[in-house]
């Protein structure tokens, strides 16, 4: 891959949110190998799908959409606990939901969500989108799934309950819970991409301050509460415990109808750290 030329440069893609900038750290600046570019989870997986990217922190939902994709890092973006930056918020208590409204920009959590109030609640509500950049008082819907940085700063007072949705996977599972992961799509030059991607999530991982310092003044926070947020609430190694969460997660998954059935990963996928 080192002789690639400019035009050959990897199409790297990764979302703009405040939990993804510990995985990219370094990737942002010019590189004769990579070109990172910057977009929704649902759209990088749509991109990675049409093969105008070639290696993208997609949902883990859309790993087992397409045969031959292909996990090239154990970097990730999971939890061990509550996450903050994916919610459920309803106006009623959760059993009686009826109406459901899920935010566009996410595949993961959308999942996430029905699978935990089918097997929580026994419930499957009605669904209708949630556009990014619809005031959340524009929608009608019992409860509403948020992710990203917009969830950081819902205003919680006025809805009857509130989920988080990695506590609430956390509690009921026991087992971590993975929301994005590296993936390739068939035919890419893999030989180096795990180096590359776990060197920018080791640099992030030691510079939570300073990406915390960079980030504050955008999304309206402290300081303190970001390196908080990215310390404590996010996990960024892809490791034994989080491939049992995936495993789980697929199983449910199938079983609603979110992913084909038949996956088994690559024993050269599973990089335990």
């Amino acid at each position: 891959m080192a002789d690639r030329t400019v035009e050959e440069r990897l199409r790297i893609g990764a979302v703009s949110y405040l939990n993804t900038k510990p995985l990219i750290c370094g990737l942002e600046e010019e590189n004769p190998l990579w070109r990172l570019e910057l977009d929704l989870p649902s759209r990088l997986a749509d991109r990675l799908e049409a093969g105008t990217l070639d290696v993208a922190l997609i949902p883990s939902i859309a790993y087992w959409q397409r045969p031959g994709y292909r996990i090239v890092s154990n970097a990730c973006i999971g939890c061990r606990g509550p996450v903050l930056s994916v919610k459920l918020v309803a106006r009623c208590p959760m059993q009686h939901i009826r109406s459901l409204a899920l935010d566009e920009g996410s595949r993961t959590s959308v999942a996430l969500a029905q699978i935990l109030l089918k097997e929580r609640l026994g419930i499957s509500p009605s669904l209708r989108p949630f556009p990014i950049g619809q005031p959340l008082e524009e929608t009608t819907a019992d409860a509403v799934l948020i992710i990203g940085d917009r969830a950081m700063h819902v205003d919680e007072s006025p809805f009857a309950e509130v989920w988080d949705l990695g506590d609430q996977w956390i509690g009921w599972s026991g087992l971590p819970f993975v929301f994005a992961m590296w993936v390739a799509r068939p035919g890419v030059p893999v030989e180096t991409l795990e180096r590359i991607l776990g060197e920018a999530r080791d640099r992030g991982c030691r510079s939570l301050e300073s990406i915390a310092a960079a980030e504050a003044a955008r999304l309206d926070w402290p300081a303190e509460r970001c390196v908080d947020y990215l310390s404590r609430h996010l996990h960024f190694t892809l490791g034994p415990e989080e491939w049992a969460g995936l495993r789980l997660f697929y199983k449910h998954a199938v079983r609603e109808g979110f992913a084909p059935a038949g996956w088994k990963p690559d024993r050269s996928e599973v990089v335990v750290p």
